[in-house]
């Protein structure tokens, strides 16, 4: 479940271990390619923290975040 937090979307994603994790991560850097849209994030071992905003409208969530977001737990 995504969260809003402080002009951010957030989740944490879990997986088995880092081979799935890193899977993962590479399924969303072609998403935001293609959404033109590049997430925050971080991983570690089996969990992967992702951060939405939206930069050029001042760090704030907007629809492309919105869109992004829907686009990753389709995945």
């Amino acid at each position: 479940m995504w969260t809003e937090e402080n002009n951010k979307l957030k989740r944490t994603f879990k997986f088995k271990d880092f081979q799935e994790a890193f899977a993962f991560m590479t399924r969303v850097a072609f998403l935001a390619e293609k959404h033109d849209h590049h997430p925050n994030w971080s991983n570690v071992y089996n969990t992967v923290n992702i951060e939405l905003t939206t930069h050029d409208k001042g760090n704030v969530i907007t629809q492309k975040d919105r869109d992004l977001a829907k686009a990753i737990d389709e995945i």
